[in-house]
Protein backbone atom coordinates (compact mmCIF):
# COMPACT_ATOMS: atom_id res chain seq x y z
CA UNK A 1 0.00 0.00 0.00
CA UNK A 2 3.02 2.37 1.11
CA UNK A 3 4.40 1.76 -2.73
CA UNK A 4 0.89 2.54 -4.25
CA UNK A 5 0.58 5.78 -2.23
CA UNK A 6 3.85 7.10 -3.74
CA UNK A 7 3.41 5.66 -7.25
CA UNK A 8 0.00 7.05 -7.34
CA UNK A 9 0.87 10.48 -6.68
CA UNK A 10 4.01 10.30 -9.13
CA UNK A 11 1.61 8.82 -11.82
CA UNK A 12 -0.70 11.81 -11.25
CA UNK A 13 2.06 14.08 -11.49
CA UNK A 14 2.79 12.49 -15.02
CA UNK A 15 -0.43 13.02 -16.20
CA UNK A 16 -0.69 16.36 -15.10
CA UNK A 17 2.71 17.65 -16.72
CA UNK A 18 1.92 14.82 -20.11
CA UNK A 19 -1.61 16.84 -20.20
CA UNK A 20 -0.48 20.18 -19.91
CA UNK A 21 3.02 19.63 -21.61
CA UNK A 22 1.70 21.90 -24.88
CA UNK A 23 1.48 24.80 -23.25
CA UNK A 24 5.41 24.60 -22.44
CA UNK A 25 5.91 24.88 -26.45
CA UNK A 26 3.41 28.26 -26.20
CA UNK A 27 6.38 29.29 -23.77
CA UNK A 28 9.02 29.07 -26.07
CA UNK A 29 6.95 30.48 -28.83
CA UNK A 30 5.96 32.81 -27.09
CA UNK A 31 9.65 33.82 -25.98
CA UNK A 32 11.69 33.52 -29.37
CA UNK A 33 8.90 33.98 -32.41
CA UNK A 34 7.71 37.77 -32.54
CA UNK A 35 4.03 37.86 -33.90
CA UNK A 36 3.41 39.03 -37.49
CA UNK A 37 2.16 43.09 -37.09
CA UNK A 38 -1.18 43.61 -38.56
CA UNK A 39 -1.53 45.39 -41.70
CA UNK A 40 -3.40 49.15 -42.22
CA UNK A 41 -7.29 48.38 -42.16
CA UNK A 42 -8.52 48.94 -45.85
CA UNK A 43 -11.53 50.56 -44.00
CA UNK A 44 -12.25 51.87 -40.43
CA UNK A 45 -15.77 50.05 -39.57
CA UNK A 46 -18.56 50.56 -37.37
CA UNK A 47 -18.71 49.29 -33.47
CA UNK A 48 -20.78 49.39 -31.09
CA UNK A 49 -19.47 49.16 -27.35
CA UNK A 50 -21.16 47.31 -24.83
CA UNK A 51 -20.78 47.59 -21.64
CA UNK A 52 -23.29 46.13 -18.44
CA UNK A 53 -22.73 47.84 -15.30
CA UNK A 54 -24.10 47.17 -12.00
CA UNK A 55 -23.90 49.93 -9.45
CA UNK A 56 -20.33 50.97 -11.34
CA UNK A 57 -20.92 55.17 -10.80
CA UNK A 58 -17.33 55.42 -9.51
CA UNK A 59 -15.53 53.84 -12.24
CA UNK A 60 -17.93 54.29 -15.61
CA UNK A 61 -16.89 57.51 -16.55
CA UNK A 62 -13.36 56.97 -16.72
CA UNK A 63 -13.94 54.21 -19.11
CA UNK A 64 -16.20 55.85 -21.47
CA UNK A 65 -13.72 58.81 -21.04
CA UNK A 66 -11.33 56.66 -22.42
CA UNK A 67 -13.37 55.02 -24.96
CA UNK A 68 -13.83 58.98 -26.15
CA UNK A 69 -10.21 59.55 -26.30
CA UNK A 70 -9.77 56.76 -28.57
CA UNK A 71 -7.24 57.64 -31.84
CA UNK A 72 -9.78 56.14 -34.36
CA UNK A 73 -12.99 57.70 -35.43
CA UNK A 74 -15.96 58.32 -32.92
CA UNK A 75 -18.38 58.74 -35.23
CA UNK A 76 -17.70 54.91 -35.80
CA UNK A 77 -18.05 54.27 -32.12
CA UNK A 78 -21.42 53.91 -29.98
CA UNK A 79 -21.25 53.10 -27.10
CA UNK A 80 -24.13 51.42 -24.82
CA UNK A 81 -24.67 50.89 -21.63
CA UNK A 82 -27.03 48.29 -19.63
CA UNK A 83 -27.22 49.77 -15.96
CA UNK A 84 -28.20 46.36 -15.10
CA UNK A 85 -30.38 46.49 -11.50
CA UNK A 86 -28.62 49.74 -10.11
CA UNK A 87 -29.41 51.01 -7.00
CA UNK A 88 -26.95 53.79 -7.38
CA UNK A 89 -26.63 56.76 -10.44
CA UNK A 90 -24.55 54.81 -12.91
CA UNK A 91 -27.14 55.25 -15.22
CA UNK A 92 -27.09 59.17 -15.09
CA UNK A 93 -23.23 59.10 -14.81
CA UNK A 94 -23.12 57.17 -17.53
CA UNK A 95 -25.92 59.63 -20.05
CA UNK A 96 -23.52 62.61 -18.56
CA UNK A 97 -20.52 60.53 -20.17
CA UNK A 98 -21.56 60.59 -23.48
CA UNK A 99 -23.21 57.28 -23.44
CA UNK A 100 -26.81 55.73 -24.31
CA UNK A 101 -28.09 53.92 -21.42
CA UNK A 102 -30.65 50.92 -21.13
CA UNK A 103 -32.42 50.32 -17.75
CA UNK A 104 -33.15 47.23 -16.93
CA UNK A 105 -34.75 45.92 -13.28
CA UNK A 106 -34.67 41.96 -13.25
CA UNK A 107 -34.17 39.76 -10.17
CA UNK A 108 -34.68 36.54 -11.84
CA UNK A 109 -32.80 36.51 -14.08
CA UNK A 110 -29.53 38.11 -12.83
CA UNK A 111 -25.67 37.58 -14.47
CA UNK A 112 -23.90 39.37 -17.06
CA UNK A 113 -25.33 37.52 -20.28
CA UNK A 114 -28.89 38.30 -19.40
CA UNK A 115 -27.59 42.49 -19.13
CA UNK A 116 -26.30 41.71 -22.77
CA UNK A 117 -28.74 40.15 -24.02
CA UNK A 118 -31.33 43.14 -23.35
CA UNK A 119 -28.95 45.82 -24.93
CA UNK A 120 -28.67 43.40 -27.77
CA UNK A 121 -32.19 43.01 -28.05
CA UNK A 122 -32.47 46.79 -27.52
CA UNK A 123 -30.39 48.19 -29.93
CA UNK A 124 -31.91 45.99 -32.73
CA UNK A 125 -35.11 47.37 -31.83
CA UNK A 126 -33.95 50.63 -32.09
CA UNK A 127 -30.82 50.92 -34.71
CA UNK A 128 -31.90 47.85 -36.71
CA UNK A 129 -29.85 44.54 -36.92
CA UNK A 130 -27.39 45.92 -39.16
CA UNK A 131 -26.45 48.64 -37.81
CA UNK A 132 -23.44 48.16 -36.51
CA UNK A 133 -20.91 45.70 -37.73
CA UNK A 134 -18.96 44.60 -34.65
CA UNK A 135 -19.89 44.68 -30.89
CA UNK A 136 -17.17 45.51 -28.11
CA UNK A 137 -17.99 44.27 -24.38
CA UNK A 138 -16.37 45.47 -21.56
CA UNK A 139 -16.75 45.80 -17.92
CA UNK A 140 -17.42 49.41 -16.29
CA UNK A 141 -14.04 48.59 -14.67
CA UNK A 142 -12.36 49.09 -17.88
CA UNK A 143 -9.72 51.53 -19.33
CA UNK A 144 -8.61 51.17 -23.15
CA UNK A 145 -5.28 52.37 -24.61
CA UNK A 146 -6.23 55.00 -26.83
CA UNK A 147 -4.85 52.83 -29.58
CA UNK A 148 -7.59 49.85 -28.96
CA UNK A 149 -9.88 49.93 -31.07
CA UNK A 150 -7.83 51.10 -34.28
CA UNK A 151 -5.24 48.00 -33.80
CA UNK A 152 -8.58 45.29 -32.95
CA UNK A 153 -10.16 47.00 -36.13
CA UNK A 154 -7.02 45.78 -38.03
CA UNK A 155 -7.61 42.39 -37.42
CA UNK A 156 -11.59 42.82 -38.19
CA UNK A 157 -10.86 44.15 -41.30
CA UNK A 158 -8.38 40.84 -42.12
CA UNK A 159 -11.58 38.40 -41.51
CA UNK A 160 -11.27 37.61 -37.51
CA UNK A 161 -15.39 37.74 -36.39
CA UNK A 162 -14.00 37.27 -32.61
CA UNK A 163 -11.06 38.96 -31.34
CA UNK A 164 -9.40 39.02 -27.79
CA UNK A 165 -6.99 41.55 -26.48
CA UNK A 166 -4.13 42.10 -24.23
CA UNK A 167 -5.58 42.32 -20.39
CA UNK A 168 -3.50 44.22 -17.84
CA UNK A 169 -4.14 45.69 -14.52
CA UNK A 170 -4.88 48.94 -12.66
CA UNK A 171 -4.22 47.84 -9.61
CA UNK A 172 -1.54 45.50 -9.25
CA UNK A 173 0.54 46.21 -6.27
CA UNK A 174 -2.69 46.53 -4.32
CA UNK A 175 -1.53 42.92 -2.35
CA UNK A 176 -0.60 39.38 -3.07
CA UNK A 177 -4.54 38.69 -4.18
CA UNK A 178 -4.57 41.26 -6.92
CA UNK A 179 -1.30 40.27 -8.28
CA UNK A 180 -2.51 37.19 -8.28
CA UNK A 181 -5.02 37.72 -11.02
CA UNK A 182 -3.04 39.76 -12.46
CA UNK A 183 0.21 37.85 -13.25
CA UNK A 184 -2.72 35.17 -14.81
CA UNK A 185 -4.37 37.45 -17.04
CA UNK A 186 -0.43 38.71 -18.14
CA UNK A 187 0.35 34.75 -18.97
CA UNK A 188 -2.93 34.39 -20.33
CA UNK A 189 -2.33 36.99 -23.06
CA UNK A 190 0.94 36.66 -23.20
CA UNK A 191 1.89 32.76 -23.01
CA UNK A 192 -1.57 31.00 -24.32
CA UNK A 193 -3.36 33.46 -26.70
CA UNK A 194 -0.38 34.89 -28.14
CA UNK A 195 1.41 31.57 -29.66
CA UNK A 196 -2.35 30.64 -30.24
CA UNK A 197 -2.09 33.16 -32.65
CA UNK A 198 0.87 32.60 -34.08
CA UNK A 199 0.01 28.80 -34.56
CA UNK A 200 -3.19 29.83 -36.25
CA UNK A 201 -4.99 28.20 -33.79
CA UNK A 202 -8.10 29.24 -31.34
CA UNK A 203 -7.73 32.03 -28.48
CA UNK A 204 -10.11 32.23 -25.71
CA UNK A 205 -11.54 35.33 -24.49
CA UNK A 206 -11.45 36.21 -20.56
CA UNK A 207 -14.58 38.38 -19.38
CA UNK A 208 -13.98 41.49 -20.99
CA UNK A 209 -12.09 43.71 -24.06
CA UNK A 210 -13.36 41.42 -26.55
CA UNK A 211 -15.24 41.90 -30.31
CA UNK A 212 -17.55 39.86 -31.89
CA UNK A 213 -18.49 40.26 -35.49
CA UNK A 214 -22.23 41.39 -36.05
CA UNK A 215 -22.62 38.32 -38.52
CA UNK A 216 -22.32 35.65 -35.19
CA UNK A 217 -24.99 38.05 -32.79
CA UNK A 218 -27.15 37.34 -35.56
CA UNK A 219 -26.85 33.92 -36.27
CA UNK A 220 -26.91 33.62 -32.42
CA UNK A 221 -30.21 35.76 -32.16
CA UNK A 222 -28.69 38.36 -29.76
CA UNK A 223 -26.51 36.69 -26.37
CA UNK A 224 -27.13 33.20 -25.96
CA UNK A 225 -24.77 32.47 -23.64
CA UNK A 226 -26.35 32.64 -19.82
CA UNK A 227 -24.15 30.18 -17.31
CA UNK A 228 -22.20 31.60 -14.89
CA UNK A 229 -19.10 31.90 -17.21
CA UNK A 230 -20.59 33.51 -20.25
CA UNK A 231 -17.18 34.28 -21.53
CA UNK A 232 -15.46 30.53 -21.31
CA UNK A 233 -18.92 29.09 -22.57
CA UNK A 234 -19.09 31.75 -25.55
CA UNK A 235 -15.40 30.64 -26.28
CA UNK A 236 -16.44 27.18 -26.17
CA UNK A 237 -19.43 27.01 -28.40
CA UNK A 238 -17.51 29.54 -30.96
CA UNK A 239 -14.85 26.81 -31.35
CA UNK A 240 -17.04 23.96 -31.50
CA UNK A 241 -18.89 25.47 -34.57
CA UNK A 242 -15.75 26.05 -36.18
CA UNK A 243 -14.71 30.04 -35.12
CA UNK A 244 -11.49 30.79 -35.03
CA UNK A 245 -11.10 33.25 -32.08
CA UNK A 246 -7.94 35.51 -32.72
CA UNK A 247 -6.01 37.68 -30.51
CA UNK A 248 -4.49 41.10 -30.75
CA UNK A 249 -1.24 42.46 -28.65
CA UNK A 250 -1.41 45.36 -29.54
CA UNK A 251 -4.55 46.38 -28.24
CA UNK A 252 -4.37 46.75 -24.42
CA UNK A 253 -7.23 46.97 -21.33
CA UNK A 254 -6.72 47.97 -18.11
CA UNK A 255 -9.15 46.51 -15.18
CA UNK A 256 -9.84 46.50 -11.78
CA UNK A 257 -9.02 43.39 -9.77
CA UNK A 258 -10.23 42.23 -5.76
CA UNK A 259 -8.00 42.71 -3.33
CA UNK A 260 -9.72 40.81 -0.01
CA UNK A 261 -9.89 37.30 0.00
CA UNK A 262 -14.15 37.34 0.82
CA UNK A 263 -13.96 39.49 -2.91
CA UNK A 264 -11.73 36.53 -4.77
CA UNK A 265 -13.44 34.01 -2.91
CA UNK A 266 -16.82 34.86 -4.13
CA UNK A 267 -15.77 35.48 -7.70
CA UNK A 268 -13.42 32.31 -8.29
CA UNK A 269 -16.64 30.40 -6.34
CA UNK A 270 -18.62 31.14 -9.46
CA UNK A 271 -15.65 31.22 -11.91
CA UNK A 272 -15.62 27.55 -10.32
CA UNK A 273 -19.13 26.62 -10.29
CA UNK A 274 -19.26 27.84 -13.83
CA UNK A 275 -16.32 25.67 -15.35
CA UNK A 276 -18.01 22.78 -14.32
CA UNK A 277 -21.47 23.60 -16.19
CA UNK A 278 -19.52 24.23 -19.40
CA UNK A 279 -17.90 21.05 -19.11
CA UNK A 280 -21.09 19.49 -18.71
CA UNK A 281 -22.89 21.29 -21.78
CA UNK A 282 -20.05 21.31 -23.89
CA UNK A 283 -17.90 18.16 -23.24
CA UNK A 284 -19.19 16.00 -25.64
CA UNK A 285 -18.70 18.87 -28.64
CA UNK A 286 -15.07 19.41 -27.12
CA UNK A 287 -14.33 15.75 -27.21
CA UNK A 288 -15.58 14.79 -30.47
CA UNK A 289 -13.97 18.04 -31.72
CA UNK A 290 -10.76 16.45 -30.36
CA UNK A 291 -10.77 12.65 -31.49
CA UNK A 292 -12.96 12.39 -34.19
CA UNK A 293 -12.42 16.26 -36.35
CA UNK A 294 -9.03 15.78 -34.79
CA UNK A 295 -8.95 20.01 -34.12
CA UNK A 296 -6.54 21.28 -31.59
CA UNK A 297 -8.42 23.63 -30.52
CA UNK A 298 -11.38 21.64 -28.65
CA UNK A 299 -8.44 19.76 -26.91
CA UNK A 300 -7.11 23.08 -25.51
CA UNK A 301 -10.12 24.29 -24.37
CA UNK A 302 -10.74 21.49 -22.92
CA UNK A 303 -7.84 21.29 -21.04
CA UNK A 304 -8.74 24.70 -19.76
CA UNK A 305 -11.80 23.76 -18.51
CA UNK A 306 -11.38 20.24 -17.10
CA UNK A 307 -8.27 18.54 -15.82
CA UNK A 308 -6.19 20.33 -14.14
CA UNK A 309 -8.84 20.35 -10.92
CA UNK A 310 -10.02 16.82 -11.58
CA UNK A 311 -6.89 15.21 -11.29
CA UNK A 312 -5.82 17.58 -7.95
CA UNK A 313 -8.88 16.50 -6.37
CA UNK A 314 -8.49 12.61 -7.45
CA UNK A 315 -5.33 12.89 -5.62
CA UNK A 316 -6.58 14.78 -2.72
CA UNK A 317 -9.46 11.88 -2.35
CA UNK A 318 -7.44 8.93 -3.22
CA UNK A 319 -4.47 10.19 -0.43
CA UNK A 320 -7.34 10.96 1.65
CA UNK A 321 -8.99 7.73 1.55
CA UNK A 322 -5.80 5.85 2.11
CA UNK A 323 -4.78 7.52 5.10
CA UNK A 324 -7.65 7.36 6.51
CA UNK A 325 -8.14 3.49 5.91
CA UNK A 326 -4.52 3.25 7.56
CA UNK A 327 -5.01 5.28 10.39
CA UNK A 328 -8.21 2.92 11.67
CA UNK A 329 -6.87 -0.81 10.32
CA UNK A 330 -3.22 -0.75 11.01
CA UNK A 331 -0.74 -0.78 14.27
CA UNK A 332 0.97 1.96 15.63
CA UNK A 333 3.89 1.37 13.61
CA UNK A 334 1.76 1.17 10.65
CA UNK A 335 0.00 4.28 11.49
CA UNK A 336 2.89 6.17 11.89
CA UNK A 337 4.28 5.00 8.35
CA UNK A 338 1.45 5.22 6.39
CA UNK A 339 0.59 8.87 7.86
CA UNK A 340 4.41 9.88 7.01
CA UNK A 341 4.20 8.53 3.62
CA UNK A 342 0.84 9.45 2.61
CA UNK A 343 1.99 13.71 3.80
CA UNK A 344 5.46 13.43 2.11
CA UNK A 345 3.55 12.04 -1.34
CA UNK A 346 1.30 14.90 -0.36
CA UNK A 347 3.92 17.80 0.58
CA UNK A 348 6.04 16.52 -2.54
CA UNK A 349 3.48 17.00 -5.08
CA UNK A 350 2.37 20.51 -4.00
CA UNK A 351 6.13 21.36 -3.82
CA UNK A 352 6.43 20.09 -7.60
CA UNK A 353 3.10 22.27 -8.30
CA UNK A 354 4.41 25.55 -6.51
CA UNK A 355 7.60 25.23 -8.57
CA UNK A 356 5.82 25.01 -11.78
CA UNK A 357 3.53 28.28 -10.92
CA UNK A 358 6.54 29.96 -9.34
CA UNK A 359 8.43 29.46 -12.77
CA UNK A 360 5.15 30.65 -15.16
CA UNK A 361 4.76 33.78 -12.38
CA UNK A 362 8.73 34.36 -12.65
CA UNK A 363 8.94 34.19 -16.50
CA UNK A 364 5.97 36.19 -17.02
CA UNK A 365 7.20 39.12 -14.55
CA UNK A 366 10.54 39.16 -16.30
CA UNK A 367 9.02 39.20 -19.96
CA UNK A 368 5.95 41.60 -19.06
CA UNK A 369 8.28 44.09 -16.75
CA UNK A 370 7.97 47.48 -17.79
CA UNK A 371 3.62 46.69 -18.50
CA UNK A 372 3.33 45.96 -15.34
CA UNK A 373 1.82 49.27 -13.44
CA UNK A 374 1.49 50.75 -10.29
CA UNK A 375 3.98 48.61 -8.06
CA UNK A 376 7.59 49.00 -6.94
CA UNK A 377 10.22 46.84 -8.54
CA UNK A 378 10.88 44.70 -5.27
CA UNK A 379 6.99 43.56 -4.71
CA UNK A 380 7.27 42.70 -8.66
CA UNK A 381 9.77 40.40 -6.75
CA UNK A 382 7.43 39.12 -4.05
CA UNK A 383 4.51 38.57 -6.13
CA UNK A 384 6.30 35.81 -7.99
CA UNK A 385 6.62 33.93 -4.80
CA UNK A 386 3.02 34.18 -3.43
CA UNK A 387 1.61 33.93 -7.15
CA UNK A 388 1.78 29.99 -6.78
CA UNK A 389 0.06 29.77 -3.29
CA UNK A 390 -2.82 32.43 -5.43
CA UNK A 391 -3.37 29.90 -7.72
CA UNK A 392 -3.15 26.66 -4.95
CA UNK A 393 -5.85 28.07 -3.30
CA UNK A 394 -7.96 26.76 -6.40
CA UNK A 395 -8.33 23.84 -4.65
CA UNK A 396 -10.51 24.68 -1.85
CA UNK A 397 -12.42 26.94 -3.77
CA UNK A 398 -13.50 23.95 -6.50
CA UNK A 399 -14.00 21.81 -4.06
CA UNK A 400 -16.42 24.27 -2.50
CA UNK A 401 -17.90 25.13 -5.75
CA UNK A 402 -18.85 21.53 -6.53
CA UNK A 403 -21.79 21.24 -3.58
CA UNK A 404 -22.47 25.00 -3.12
CA UNK A 405 -25.17 26.65 -4.85
CA UNK A 406 -24.11 29.85 -6.90
CA UNK A 407 -25.62 32.82 -8.29
CA UNK A 408 -24.14 36.01 -9.64
CA UNK A 409 -22.63 38.44 -7.02
CA UNK A 410 -21.03 41.22 -8.21
CA UNK A 411 -17.80 42.36 -7.26
CA UNK A 412 -17.35 46.41 -6.44
CA UNK A 413 -15.22 48.15 -8.15
CA UNK A 414 -13.80 52.13 -6.59
CA UNK A 415 -10.37 52.87 -8.09
CA UNK A 416 -11.23 55.85 -10.49
CA UNK A 417 -8.12 55.62 -12.09
CA UNK A 418 -8.00 57.83 -15.70
CA UNK A 419 -6.08 55.98 -18.89
CA UNK A 420 -3.63 58.53 -18.65
CA UNK A 421 -2.37 57.35 -15.59
CA UNK A 422 -1.22 54.05 -17.46
CA UNK A 423 0.14 56.04 -20.92
CA UNK A 424 2.75 58.53 -19.04
CA UNK A 425 6.25 57.49 -19.75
Amino acid sequence: MLSFITNFNLAMFILFTALYSYQAIYVVIALFKKPKKPEKALKNHHFAVLIAARNESAVIGQLISSIKKQKYPQDKIDIFVVADNCTDDTADVAREAGATVYERYNKKYIGKGYALSFALNAIKRDYGKDAFEGYFVFDADNLLDENYVAEMNKLFDKGYRVLTCYRNSKNYGTNWISAGYSLWFLRESKYLNNPRMMLKTSCAISGTGFLIHNDIIQKNNGWKHHLLTEDIEFSVDSIIHGETIGYCGDAKIYDEQPCTWKQSWTQRLRWSKGFYQVLGKYVKGLVKGFTVDRRFACYDMFITIAPAIFVSLASILVNACFLVNGMMNSSFYLQHLIFSTTTSAILTSLFNFYIMLYLVGLITTITEWKEIHDTSPVKKVLYTFSFPFFILTYIPISIAALFKKIGWDPIPHNISKSIEDFERP
